[in-house]
């Protein structure tokens, strides 16, 4: 198939599709029966919220590092925002399609080396439905550490703990399709991949629940960090007290599912308000 080089108008004041921060976007967007939400088309709008909210929560490093999702549907195909484009012009209309060889099923552009390299195998092995790699400022922080363990030593952190997985042998950029399968092995059903010298990666089963735990971890690693600079030790939070955290309460009313989906409802809402488009 003939894949076109990436194409983009430039943004401007008079270009940009803009909306209003006092109109009420569309709850999820429609197939062509009408007959309910387009899954794929509602991945696309996630996965570009997501971009803009990495860049609002500067999570990003412009146009590098790579957040995919699997085409709903197809679990050999994934999506992911063409190289080139920065995150804060993502739309849901820019995603490309590519499959583990590197093609390009749909969309223009040609997916990035290491994206293809670290995100194929990872989707294909671990069944994970969304992959984000960034090499977000205070994770890869703590990643440069020689002690680059996580530690509960808050109560989110401690949300955390038994759930990080750890990359201790960094040998350079990922260009190879069998780097991406030794990453994948070292995750052995944990979701969150801390990768020494070169930044972190979350797995999730929906977009909501990746992001979630990619923006809390970021927070986490922030404390860690602020309070080692201090030079005095951390209070670390007993077995015992980090089970009792982890263990929803029995009158909580509202499941982890739903607290993810909450949370990146209330996030979209505010990409809609700081960086409209993505929709689009």
């Amino acid at each position: 198939m003939s894949v076109h080089p990436l194409t983009r108008p430039e943004l401007s004041a008079d270009s940009a599709p803009l909306s209003s921060p006092d109109s009420v976007p569309e709850s999820a967007p429609r197939s062509s029966t009408d007959s309910g939400p387009d899954p794929i088309a509602e991945a696309r709008v996630e996965l570009a919220a997501a971009h803009r909210l990495a860049v609002l929560h500067e999570l990003e490093e412009g146009i590098d590092n790579h957040f995919t999702m699997t085409v709903p549907g197809k679990d050999d195909q994934y999506l992911i925002l063409p190289f080139g484009l920065h995150w804060s012009e993502a739309r849901a209309s820019d995603m490309l399609v590519f499959d583990e060889s590197g093609r390009t099923l749909a969309g223009s552009g040609v997916v990035e080396l290491s994206a293809r390299c670290i995100h194929a195998p990872i989707h294909r092995i671990t069944g994970a439905r969304v992959v984000l790699h960034t090499h977000q400022t205070w994770a890869t922080a703590l990643n440069m550490l020689a002690d680059n363990r996580l530690v509960p030593a808050s109560q989110t952190a401690a949300f955390f703990h038994g759930i990080v997985a750890y990359d201790d042998h960094y040998a350079g950029t990922a260009d190879t399709l069998e780097e991406g399968e030794r990453l994948a092995g070292l995750l052995k059903g944990q979701p969150i991949l801390f990768m020494k010298n070169h930044g972190v990666l979350v797995t999730g089963a929906t977009m909501a629940q990746a992001y979630r735990w990619l923006y809390r971890l970021e927070r986490v690693c922030r404390n860690q960090i602020l309070a080692l600079s201090t030079g005095r030790p951390l209070a670390v939070l007993s077995d015992e007290v980090v089970r009792r955290v982890q263990t929803p309460g029995a009158d909580d009313r509202h499941s982890r599912a739903e607290r993810e989906r909450l949370f990146f409802e209330a996030m979209m809402r505010v990409a809609d308000r700081e960086l409209p488009g993505y929709r689009d």
